[in-house]
């Protein structure tokens, strides 16, 4: 059985107060909010904290609010966001994205906010310390090299997030906040190609609002391949963005790909394809040709990496066809069984 080690809790009530208890030790206190993925990386001796400092008694990161768009609290657990109506109506992807997040479980845990600091993911760094021990540990803990790629100067581990590519193809922007700052920036900013120091987030921050801009003209989706119709992780995943004038004509787009690098990917070139006429299979096919090109999954998550490279253009295609209006129930059916598509 694997336990948890020693370690402080604090359980402070508000912002400031959890902000200046991570001042007060930010090498050694680490945030926990719903626990889902930071817990049963402690049993693994993943992470090790000497303080966790709990967000669940804070009331101001639960706050859903209307505006010049729409202001997430970063404590939302995911399953408050599935049920948000304006969420479902507006902003598809990210609904799509939240749905498919392990468990009903797990989603009455999680938050929104922890699951956009997910720690990146590998086969050979998510085992037990022992088994990590006996092949001498990896890059990205305690060891020296990376077992993914041994050559590679960096750890290759995964981001596997379902709700950055979302909310990257939505346009959002996270506001952090610190005992002595608070600073906003565009989700695409809060990643590192990096697959340890994979945020930008400072260890003396607090991820506390996820904002949305509105979206009047445009439609959504998120596609998402793992090995289970329910709980896995994504091995692979793309959320496409897509803003329609009166006459049907793309005139902006975001396509982001998810699970294949230790950040998610916003492929622009293949989104411009799309822009100036109208959401023609020509248009998707070329779209999701050249959104492969930047793909380069690796062999540290579950399915043949080459096979994954080659379904991207899949994902990508059922993904634009969904935001164009086609009927794809059918194959997200076939999907969630993992039949032939």
């Amino acid at each position: 059985m694997m336990r948890l080690p020693y370690f402080a809790f604090r359980a402070p009530r508000t912002v400031r107060e959890a902000a200046e208890l991570l001042a007060a030790s930010p090498t050694d206190a680490m945030l926990v909010a719903g626990g889902t993925d930071l817990l049963p990386n402690m049993k693994r001796r993943q992470q090790v904290p000497s303080t966790l400092v709990s967000l669940r008694r804070v009331d101001e990161l639960r706050q859903l609010a209307n505006g010049d768009g729409l202001a997430l609290g970063a404590g939302l657990t995911l399953s408050q966001v599935v049920r948000d109506v304006r969420i479902h109506r507006s902003y598809r992807a990210l609904w799509q994205a939240a749905s498919s997040v392990a468990t009903p479980h797990l989603r009455n845990m999680g938050t929104l906010g922890g699951n956009l600091c997910l720690d990146t993911r590998c086969n050979y760094y998510d085992q037990n310390y022992e088994w990590r021990k006996a092949i001498d540990f990896c890059l990205k803990k305690d060891g020296a090299i990376c077992w993914v790629a041994t050559g590679s100067p960096k750890c290759l581990a995964v981001s596997s997030c379902d709700t950055a590519p979302a909310l990257l193809a939505l346009g959002a922007t996270v506001t952090l906040v610190s005992a002595e700052t608070t600073r906003q920036l565009p989700l695409g900013d809060f990643y590192r190609n990096d697959g340890i120091h994979y945020l930008t987030r400072r260890p003396e921050e607090i991820l506390t609002t996820v904002k949305l801009p509105p979206l009047d003209g445009w439609r959504s989706a998120y596609w998402k391949l793992r090995r289970r119709g329910a709980f896995d992780f994504p091995v692979l995943s793309v959320a496409a963005a897509v803003k329609f004038s009166s006459d049907g004509t793309v005139e902006h787009a975001r396509i982001v790909l998810g699970a294949v690098s230790s950040r998610p990917i916003e492929v622009a070139g293949a989104a411009s394809a799309l822009v100036g006429a109208s959401l023609t299979d020509d248009r998707i096919d070329q779209a999701a040709r050249l959104a492969s090109i930047p793909a380069k999954p690796m062999d540290n998550t579950d399915f043949n990496l080459l096979w994954r490279k080659r379904v991207m253009r899949d994902f990508v295609t059922n993904a634009l066809r969904e935001v164009r209006g086609d009927d794809m129930r059918e194959a997200r059916r076939k999907l969630s069984r993992n039949e032939r598509l």
